[in-house]
């Protein structure tokens, strides 16, 4: 008889624990520039989703204008996918990364 054959109720319990933190992991929301939105734009979406100061916001919209991109906000994905989803409603790129 194999030993490994009976399942380890363990194993389970491990793999609850993986999930819980894969979850808990610090992750990034990318916003991605494009010709389309204008930076008064993306900076008042900023402000309004990720609660940016206004000088946060023109910050940011300024990295993502001269780098083609921006990390706005860390968070788990649970906290960030609302905030991503918004910004992509308001016609703006982003992904959590």
């Amino acid at each position: 008889m194999n030993h490994f054959s009976t399942p380890l109720p363990y194993l389970e319990e491990i793999e609850v624990l993986l999930e819980d933190l894969v979850d808990q992991e610090a992750l990034d929301l990318v916003v991605f520039n494009d010709d389309i939105n204008t930076f008064e734009h993306v900076t008042q979406v900023l402000m309004k989703v990720c609660k940016h100061t206004h000088e946060q916001a023109e910050q940011c919209t300024l990295i993502i204008h001269y780098k083609g991109k921006c990390a706005v906000k860390k968070g788990t994905r649970h906290e960030l996918k609302p905030l991503c989803e918004a910004i992509l409603d308001e016609g703006i790129q982003a992904a959590i990364l």
